[in-house]
C-alpha cells in the first residue's frame, strides 16, 4: 500500500495532465459540431469492426453445428427430387392425370471410419437401428455412391464400400443407356471397372456412369463417375473399360443412407416368380 501511494504521489502531475486531456478532449467534441460527428463515426466504425470479428469468431466455431444443420437439409431436399419418386398411372375420363408417390428416403449421416487400401474396405456410419437403419440400404454422397449397408447396431452401421471386390454395382453409360456391372479389381482406390458392354456401342472418355435403378439398392441416375479409359481386345465381344469414380474414398465425411419403400414389395413378388419356377 505505501509503496502504490509513493508511486501516485511521484507520478502524480503525469495522471493530472492525462487527465486534464481526457476533460479538454469531451469539451472539445461536445462542444464543436465537426469533431462530435468525427469522433461519432469513428466510434461506430470501431464498434462494428469488432462486433463483425466476434460474430467471424462465432461463426468459426459454430461450423460444426451448421454442417450437421446443411447435412439436414441436404437430406430433405434429396427425398423430395423427382428421382424419388415413382408413377402411378391412374384411368380417368376427364382429364390426364399424374401422380407421384415417394419411392426414397434419404437420412443424413457422417463417416467416422473408413479404409480404401485392403480387398475388402468398409466404412462406419454413425446412425443405427435406432435411426431405422437396415442391412441392404445404399449409401451415397453428393458426388457419388458410397456402398452398401452390411450390419447394424443401435447407434452405428458398417457399410460395405464400393471398394470391396465382393461389390457389383448395377451401372449404366448415361448417354446410350448401355447396362453393365461396375466392379473394383484392386489397385487403384480412384478407378474401377465396367464390364459388359458390347463391342458395338460407341464409347468416349469422359462419358458419365451412373446407377441404372435396376438394383434394390441406389435410385437411378447416382452418378458413379466417368469413363477414364477403354480398350477392345482382339476377338473379344465386349470393351475394356476403366472408370474413374466421382468421390474421392479417401476424403468422405457427410453421406446419405437411402432407404427404398418399395424395396420389400419388389422382393416379394420376384420371389413369386421364382417359386412359379
Amino acid at each position: 500500500m505505501r509503496n502504490l501511494i509513493r508511486f501516485l504521489s511521484k507520478n502524480s502531475f503525469i495522471f493530472l495532465f492525462v487527465f486534464l486531456l481526457f476533460v479538454s478532449f469531451v469539451l472539445l467534441v461536445q462542444n464543436n459540431n465537426y469533431q462530435n460527428s468525427k469522433v461519432f463515426n469513428s466510434s461506430n466504425f470501431l464498434i462494428g469492426n469488432l462486433y463483425s470479428t466476434i460474430n467471424n469468431v462465432n461463426d468459426y466455431f459454430n461450423l460444426k453445428e451448421d454442417n450437421a444443420k446443411l447435412a439436414e437439409q441436404n437430406a430433405k431436399l434429396q427425398a423430395t427430387q423427382i428421382g424419388t419418386f415413382t408413377k402411378i398411372y391412374g384411368t380417368t375420363v376427364e382429364i390426364n392425370d399424374t401422380v407421384y408417390a415417394q419411392k426414397y428416403v434419404y437420412t443424413s449421416a457422417k463417416a467416422i471410419n473408413n479404409s480404401t487400401n485392403r480387398r475388402e474396405n468398409y466404412i462406419t456410419i454413425d446412425k443405427g437401428s435406432i435411426n431405422g437403419i437396415k442391412s441392404g440400404m445404399g449409401v451415397v454422397s453428393p458426388k457419388g455412391i458410397i456402398g452398401t449397408v452390411k450390419n447394424v447396431s443401435e447407434n452405428f452401421c458398417s457399410v460395405m464400400s464400393v471398394l470391396h471386390e465382393k461389390n457389383a454395382v448395377s451401372a449404366k453409360i448415361k448417354k446410350s443407356g448401355y447396362i453393365g456391372s461396375l466392379v473394383w479389381e484392386l489397385g487403384n482406390y480412384r478407378i474401377a471397372q465396367l464390364r459388359d458392354i458390347p463391342n458395338h456401342v460407341k464409347l468416349n472418355k469422359g462419358d458419365t456412369i451412373i446407377t441404372s435403378g435396376y438394383s434394390l439398392v441406389y435410385p437411378e441416375g447416382v452418378i458413379i463417375g466417368t469413363v477414364k479409359d477403354f480398350d477392345l481386345p482382339e476377338g473379344n465381344n465386349f470393351y475394356n473399360i476403366d472408370i474413374e469414380f466421382s468421390v474421392d474414398y479417401k476424403s468422405l465425411s457427410h453421406v446419405f443412407i437411402v432407404k427404398s419403400w418399395m424395396k420389400e414389395e419388389q422382393k416379394k413378388l420376384e420371389a413369386l416368380n421364382d417359386m412359379e419356377e
